[in-house]
């Protein structure tokens, strides 16, 4: 068998989204989802659920540690968003495409309402030439190294009524 440690990323790939029982030195055992594996250090980050509340609980593996790694039971495509859910900030929720490219359009309109000169630069948004604004689209997404012309440009998007309506929720 080959050390845990020895092992490539790619190989360590393959165990991210499924259920393991992790067996580490003194004979230590630990079970749980890979939510990842650190290519640098071989530690596995595992993640369980409580059964009372439902609470996440994250665990770190150190790579050193581990003796031998057993797949419990394969993830679905369900696991995965679970994962990415447990690790994602309240209010930070994945926007698909098409929603991204709603943003941006609704953003665009409404600088050009307010008169200011806007121009599509592949997936940013330029702004009189001073200022951008990346996905996805919000006040904070703004990046200029002129600070006057950011804070006002901030203010414009924080009225958007079509961007407040369209912010993730925090579900």
């Amino acid at each position: 068998m080959v050390e845990w440690r020895q092992l490539k990323p790619l190989e360590w790939c393959k165990y991210v989204n499924k259920k393991v029982k992790v067996t580490a030195q003194e004979k230590h055992q630990y079970d749980g989802w890979v939510f990842t594996v650190d290519p640098v250090s071989a530690s596995i980050v595992l993640v369980t659920v409580q059964e009372k509340g439902g609470t996440a609980t994250v665990r770190v593996v150190t790579g050193h540690a581990v003796l031998e790694v057993e797949v419990l039971q394969e993830g679905s495509e369900e696991t995965a968003c679970w994962l990415r859910d447990v690790f994602t900030p309240p209010g930070g929720r994945i926007l698909s495409p098409e929603d991204l490219r709603c943003r941006k359009e609704s953003l665009r309109l409404w600088l050009e309402k307010n008169r200011i000169p806007v121009e599509e630069e592949g997936e940013t948004l330029r702004v009189a030439n001073v200022l951008t604004v990346s996905a996805p689209y919000g006040a904070g997404n703004c990046s200029s190294s002129n600070e006057i012309i950011l804070a006002r440009v901030q203010c414009v998007i924080e009225s958007n009524p079509g961007l407040a309506l369209q912010e993730p929720d925090n579900s």
